[in-house]
């Protein structure tokens, strides 16, 4: 099978995107191509149609593919969870957590008979791999146990590019030391180097270009600009790059951005909303007074809890509430908006039982055995009757506790009780599914509730769902970058 590898020469050079962007391109060439992602470190997760978990960007790259995304094309993913270990997802099924030090001595072998069967998987169904690699490859206290990078393109014998962020200062050193760091079987395979994140004039680029072409002897086949279109980060350190300024802001969205927060791919459809800005905040920062605030999921509900307390966030926001405001918890958001989380077995650190911030009557205990599934649900509210669809990925049960509540204050968010509560002010919501600001008619619906609140006129609910949005970007990406990006050596 023919693979092409996307290397990067540090993190955050543009991999995830230009890898999405070349599946569209081949896709619309009429090519079966597939991403691949060996192991991938992240927390922004999604849940196939058989219930396995892989990455979300993998899965923005198959959508990109045209394809639907299979847990083959990530096989390993690791979900740090912020106290030096980390849940190890296998072929999309959760088989433990681990402390780094002791991973690759429980894991490597496991993890490379994963990929290998995974690719070998893959060989039968599509023409083409677009392998992504993580991080840089050229760490070489690691080198030996890298699941990801050269020993996948070795592998494959792909032809490999490497992208490089000039945005940030330093490529050339960047690409030059990256190469003078492999083995000359691996620099072998960098068939082309990709300049990413450009800014200014092509012209004062290129005597470094011809320098760097002589200096290497491998071309410089792409120099892409910086692009500003929506794109599924990989970890929350994307959230501090993010710069979106609206012109005509009508709605303020405020997130609270928990040391451990997870899916913010949840906020994309509400990022693309114009009238709407979605701003993250620290649990240390002030509040103030925004049209709704949000608690995202988290891959450790009890310590960020313990955080926004300590923080006085978890008080601001119960105050907040009180005045009638409107606040949204998903998955562990959810969790930490009820009345207690019990945490038995010490899952997630200390075992014991801890007070939530009891705006919702539920009660949650975190058990070892991980629920992930997609969801096709109707809803209740803001508006009757709408199809919802999303996924659950939690290790919380959570129960109503109706005892001392008075049975008309809170009401079923949609047709499966298990899935979500909101007060009956229309204040106070929550809910597991994640991906629910994807369904359009569901989001305008919220939205407009909030509009309401400040004599907004309402939007229109009939819109379509953030996948069709989603599916123009993907196209705008692969157009612009395929103007600026040579393939022609990859694919003779």
């Amino acid at each position: 099978m023919k693979a092409i590898m996307v290397l990067g020469t540090t993190s955050h050079a543009g991999k995830s995107l230009l890898t999405a962007a070349i599946c569209r391109m081949l896709s619309r060439r009429g090519w079966r191509v597939a991403p691949f992602k060996g192991q991938n470190m992240a927390l922004n997760a999604y849940v196939t149609p058989n219930g396995g978990e892989i990455g979300y960007a993998q899965a923005v790259q198959a959508w990109a593919a045209g394809v639907v995304p299979w847990v083959e094309m990530n096989p390993i993913l690791l979900k740090p969870q912020g106290d030096m270990t980390s849940q190890v997802i296998i072929k999309g099924k959760y088989v433990g957590r681990v402390s780094a030090s002791d991973y690759y001595e429980q894991y490597f072998d496991v993890g490379w008979r994963a990929i290998e069967e995974s690719l070998q998987h893959l060989s039968t169904e599509f023409d083409l791999l677009v392998c992504e690699g993580a991080g840089s490859p050229a760490e070489i206290n690691l080198k030996h146990r890298d699941l990801t990078n050269m020993r996948v393109a070795k592998h494959l014998n792909a032809s490999a590019i490497l992208v490089v962020d000039i945005d940030r200062g330093g490529a050339f050193a960047h690409v030059v030391g990256t190469l003078e760091l492999l083995e000359p079987d691996e620099r072998a395979l960098i068939k082309g180097v990709v300049i990413n994140k450009f800014r200014g004039q092509r012209s004062l680029l290129e005597p470094g270009i011809k320098w760097l072409e002589e200096r290497t002897g491998i071309p410089v086949i792409g120099v892409i600009p910086y692009l500003e279109h929506i794109y599924p980060a990989e970890d929350s350190l994307d959230l501090l790059d993010r710069r979106v300024v609206k012109s005509n802001p009508e709605l303020n969205v405020s997130v609270i951005r928990l040391p451990r927060i997870s899916n913010f791919t949840d906020f994309d459809p509400l990022e693309s909303e114009p009238t709407v800005t979605v701003k993250y905040l620290s649990p240390k920062q002030d509040l103030g007074h925004p049209d709704a605030v949000i608690i995202p999921g988290t891959k450790t509900t009890i310590p960020d809890l313990l955080i926004m307390q300590k923080s006085g966030m978890a008080e601001a926001i119960q105050h907040y509430a009180a005045a009638g405001g409107t606040v949204l918890g998903i998955c562990g958001g959810y969790q930490i908006l009820g009345q207690m989380i019990a945490d038995p077995e010490g899952i997630e650190g200390q075992a014991g039982r801890y007070q939530g911030l009891n705006l919702l009557p539920i009660k949650t205990v975190i058990t070892g055995q991980k629920i992930a599934r997609q969801r096709q649900v109707t809803s209740n509210y803001p508006q009757m009757g709408l199809p919802v669809v999303g996924f659950e990925i939690h290790q919380g049960r959570s129960r109503t506790e109706i005892q001392g509540v008075d049975p008309q204050a809170y009401h079923l968010l949609f047709d499966d009780a298990n899935l979500g509560l909101v007060d009956s002010c229309l204040s106070v919501w929550g809910t597991y599914l994640h991906g629910i600001f994807d369904n359009g008619p569901w989001r305008r619906a919220w939205l407009n509730r909030l509009r309401q609140q400040r004599g907004l006129k309402s939007l229109p609910t009939g819109v379509a769902n953030y996948r069709e949005q989603r599916e123009g970007i993907l196209d705008s990406l692969a157009v612009e970058v395929e103007r600026h990006l040579d393939l022609t050596a990859f694919l003779s």
